[in-house]
């Protein structure tokens, strides 16, 4: 049984990229689903003056060491004026001091929602440009846009064309 690690690059407690994350991991077969809240990973912001005065946090290196422990990452980008949410990116932030590597070369389901028609396709054309620097193994990424239109929180996706992409882009996990 594949272990997936799943969340929502957000800090906001009712967030729609989180949704969408558990969402999609759902959709796997045969798979165990460990959901992650950054809530529960706030830590100060990343200077390198406070990393040679405090060092890394240990919620920096448990978050790093979950990404460590998946089979797979299903992640899904919130938009924050055209790029990561600045809680996501600060713990992305401390943990590519432990290793530049952050994802691991883990498989990597990457999606991106928001309220509007462009569904976040800024941040993650951003992600999908620059993480596989990171060690992110992107096997599929979907945009889903207008969030309250293509989503209810007890069907999931109900655009048909856009379900069927993500079923398609999940489908690469087992190719």
């Amino acid at each position: 049984m594949k272990k997936i690690i799943t969340f929502g690059a957000s800090n906001n407690t009712t967030s729609i990229n989180q949704q969408l994350a558990v969402y999609a991991a759902s959709q796997f077969e045969h798979a165990t689903i460990e959901t992650l809240n950054l809530n529960d990973y706030e830590m100060p912001i990343y200077s390198i003056e406070r990393e040679k005065t405090t060092g890394i946090p240990d919620l920096a290196k448990d978050f790093f060491q979950k990404i460590g422990d998946a089979d797979i990452l299903v992640i899904s980008l919130a938009e924050h004026n055209g790029s990561y949410s600045t809680a996501f990116k600060n713990i992305f932030d401390w943990m590519s001091r432990l290793n530049g590597k952050v994802f691991q070369d883990k498989p990597l389901l990457l999606l991106s929602t928001s309220p509007g028609p462009r569904g976040g396709i800024t941040v993650l054309n951003a992600a999908l440009e620059r993480w596989p620097y990171m060690g992110a193994n992107i096997k599929g990424s979907l945009s889903l846009p207008e969030f309250y239109k293509n989503f209810d929180a007890e069907k999931g996706i109900t655009n048909e064309v856009l379900k069927a992409d993500l079923l398609k882009a999940i489908a690469a996990f087992s190719a």
